[in-house]
């Protein structure tokens, strides 16, 4: 077993590293952003418009035609939106110094054009499978935007199988154990206990269907974001002097090593740039292949309608939520304390706990995060699981969603009573092979994308039949 754990950290250590899939999701994402015009700012208004336009926390009542625009959206950002925004964030911070946010705003500025591009294409390819549900995603328009022969099938396949047991399975283990080790430490409950609420619970949504999951997310999302965010400004403006300071930090440590926090020694830039992108890419999912299975159920007129809402997503999750707890623990001033010989005294979750507790709320600053975190990986377990559903209903069809159900309970059971490293490690290698298929997809339909951007900037209706034949 150490051996396996030593060979898949080995080869996520490539994978997640300078010279694999961080050129490769960087290099997308500006190749999107010069294609499409850097539609990410000239279509950030419109997105704004529909996303307010169609907010609503109750919403008619998702089916097997789909769900609302605004529900879609919700359920990619209940992904996205998970423990990679406390302490995903942090761990960036401690590793790469706070120049490595400045490279997480870098990612997330061009994954929200890749974002664009994949709801586009999940719209563009979804189908109804043969219990009359919409579905698409990846798998969808791998197999058939590269033109339903035997590659692209098998590329569609070896997608569908990596996201399966990347999210539905291995990363929602990770998920609940965050969970359970919150709610451990902040309130000493039983991990077993946790576990089977967690099961439960989450199995009562997923037979549920796209109604409940929908229903579900369309609540919570706009819930925990407004919650977490309102308490962490606060904090933020109460610490507000040390905001130019901080940002100073921020830009200088991006493009040149400096010792800081009570002279931790200066982190080189390559460093702070690999830090900041891989954890913010983690973060927001842009190329990944994982919200497109949401906005390819939405109800809309015209893929670009959409695709908008790819972009707001990744700006809600990286440039507002990302960011409540980077400037809520950097103006805190905890980092000043916090670095001794031989490394950090908190990482991760811990930091962010203490930040509330410590220069905010008191001893109600570990019970308010815990509830956070249980807020952000929930939802991130709803999601995860409709993903891995949309591709099970691809390679099995219907009659294998009961059986996955089943399983995505046990495994959220299991990770929240057991510590695994290796599962952590696996849920890290599958999330980074997965992304191979999409971007492979994505860039060879890159002029699919384009087109539909034309046609919607100049007003013509959208007719998906003749699209695709023409």
């Amino acid at each position: 077993m150490d051996e396996l754990l030593k060979l898949v950290s080995e080869a996520n250590g490539f994978l997640w590293g300078t010279s694999f899939l961080i050129p490769l999701l960087c290099g997308t994402g500006l190749f999107f952003t010069l294609r499409l015009g850097f539609v990410q700012i000239s279509k950030f208004g419109t997105a704004c418009k529909k996303l307010f336009g169609n907010f609503s926390l109750f919403g008619e009542a998702a089916g097997a035609h789909g769900m609302s625009s605004f529900q879609a959206l919700a359920t990619a950002i209940a992904a996205q939106v998970g423990t990679g925004n406390l302490a995903g964030a942090m761990t960036a911070l401690v590793s790469g110094g706070p120049g490595a946010i400045f490279w997480m705003w870098v990612a997330a500025f061009f994954g929200m054009a890749t974002n664009f591009a994949e709801a586009c294409l999940a719209q563009l390819y979804k189908e109804r499978d043969e219990t009359g549900h919409v579905v698409g995603g990846p798998a969808y328009y791998i197999s058939r935007g590269l033109g339903n022969n035997f590659i692209s099938k098998l590329l569609a396949g070896f997608f569908a199988v990596s996201i399966i047991l990347a999210l539905g399975f291995m990363g929602n283990m990770v998920q609940a154990n965050s969970i359970s080790d919150a709610f451990n430490g902040a309130f000493g409950w039983d991990v077993k206990i946790v576990g089977a609420v967690l099961a439960v619970v989450a199995g009562l949504i997923f037979i549920g269907g796209v109604k409940r999951i929908a229903s579900v997310t369309e609540k919570l999302v706009p819930i925990m974001a407004i919650l977490y965010v309102a308490v962490g400004l606060v904090l933020i403006v109460m610490n507000a002097s040390h905001l130019p300071a901080i940002f100073g930090e921020i830009f200088s440590c991006a493009f040149a090593p400096r010792a800081v926090w009570g002279g931790m020694a200066g982190v080189a830039v390559a460093q702070a740039a690999r830090y900041g992108i891989a954890r913010g890419l983690f973060s927001n999912e842009a190329g990944m292949g994982s919200t497109p299975h949401a906005h390819a159920a939405a109800n809309v007129a015209h893929p670009v309608e959409q695709g908008v809402l790819g972009i707001i997503a990744v700006f809600i999750d990286t440039f507002v939520v990302l960011n409540i707890t980077v400037f809520t623990v950097l103006s805190s001033g905890i980092l000043d304390n916090n670095f001794v010989e031989g490394g950090a005294n908190l990482r991760g979750i811990s930091l962010v706990q203490a930040a509330f507790a410590e220069h905010f709320l008191g001893s109600w600053g570990y019970p308010f995060i815990a509830v956070c975190l249980l807020f952000f990986a929930f939802s991130t377990v709803i999601g995860w699981y409709y993903f891995g559903e949309t591709n099970i209903r691809y390679l099995f069809g219907a009659k294998a969603l009961l059986p996955y159900q089943i399983l995505v309970m046990a495994f959220i059971f299991t990770g929240s009573v057991l510590k695994i490293d290796l599962v952590w490690e696996l849920s890290d290698f599958f999330n980074g092979i997965m992304v191979i298929p999409n971007l492979i997809a994505i860039l060879l339909l890159s002029g699919k994308v384009a087109r539909l951007l034309k046609e919607y900037n100049e007003g013509i209706a959208f007719d998906r039949e003749k699209f695709l034949k023409s």
